[in-house]
This record gives structure tokens, sequence and C-alpha cells, in this order.
């Protein structure tokens, strides 16, 4: 870790994880491949927010249990139908990098739930962090922290 983000990241980020409680004991070389955190809305992703939304309403929006699909074993709630149906028809589209987990800790190595509302879309891809605080600290270098989660996700 300490290779890829200074010591002083790396110290920072396990002090707001320790006082937090945010990362957990799961490191990626032992994460399933396609799962998604759903911690903040059991067994829904993003917090049951509308990945689509992102995209096409440029901001969070919260999801309703009337239009819903499951896709990668979770449940994923949308505001509308045509959200929904626009996410079926290609769901690696709108669905949060990393599982919706933080794309701070993902650099890292790490897992940290993911804030439907610190998020951000980069390249086309969704990508969720801890807080807005976080958030801040990942825009600065974002480039870097993205290359170094994607090679750590498993």
């Amino acid at each position: 870790m300490t290779n890829v983000l200074s010591r002083r990241a790396v110290l920072m980020l396990a002090g707001t994880a320790i006082v937090g409680g945010m990362l957990t004991a799961t490191p990626f070389d032992h994460a399933i491949a396609g799962s998604y955190y759903t911690g903040l809305v059991k067994g829904t992703a993003v917090g049951g927010y509308d990945p689509v939304a992102y995209f096409k309403a440029n901001k969070p929006v919260r999801g309703s249990k009337e239009f819903t699909t499951q896709w990668d074993g979770v449940t994923w709630r949308f505001s509308s139908a045509a959200n929904r149906d626009a996410f079926v028809a290609n769901p690696t589209n709108f669905a949060p990098k990393y599982g919706g987990y933080c794309a701070y800790a993902a650099a890292l190595g790490s897992k940290a739930k993911g804030d439907p509302r610190a998020w951000k879309i980069v390249g086309g891809k969704l990508y969720l962090n801890y807080n807005q605080s976080i958030k801040r600290k990942w825009e600065r270098k974002q480039s870097f922290y993205i290359q170094a989660a994607d090679k750590k996700w498993k």
C-alpha cells in the first residue's frame, strides 16, 4: 500500500477507518467478483438510489420500490420505468465501479462503504466515495487512484 499512496495518506485513511469503522476485514484478494455494497439499504445496491439518474439527471435520485430489477445478486431501484429499462439493457454502463464501495479505499486495496451522495462520473463510469471529504481527497489525484483501484479490484 505504501508504494501506491504516501505514508501520510495511508495513515489518514487508517485513522478514519479506525474512528469510523469504515473498512471491512475483506481484502480484495478474497473479494467476490460481482459483489456490491448493500449496507445502506439491506440487499439493495447504491443505497436505494437510481444508478441511471446520475447519468441522465446529473444528480443522485432516490429509487422507488415500484421500479426495481435484480442483477448480479442484488436489488437495484430506479426512479422510473425508463431508467430501469435502460439499466436492464446494459447494466455495466450504469453500475458503480468497485461494486459501489469507496473508490478511494479501493485504491488502497480495502473496502469501505460508498455513499451515494459522494459521487462522480469519470470517463463514463460512476464512482462513489465514503463521504464528501474523502471524495475531495480522491478528486485531487483521481486518475492515480482509479488506476491503483483498477489494478487491485478483482
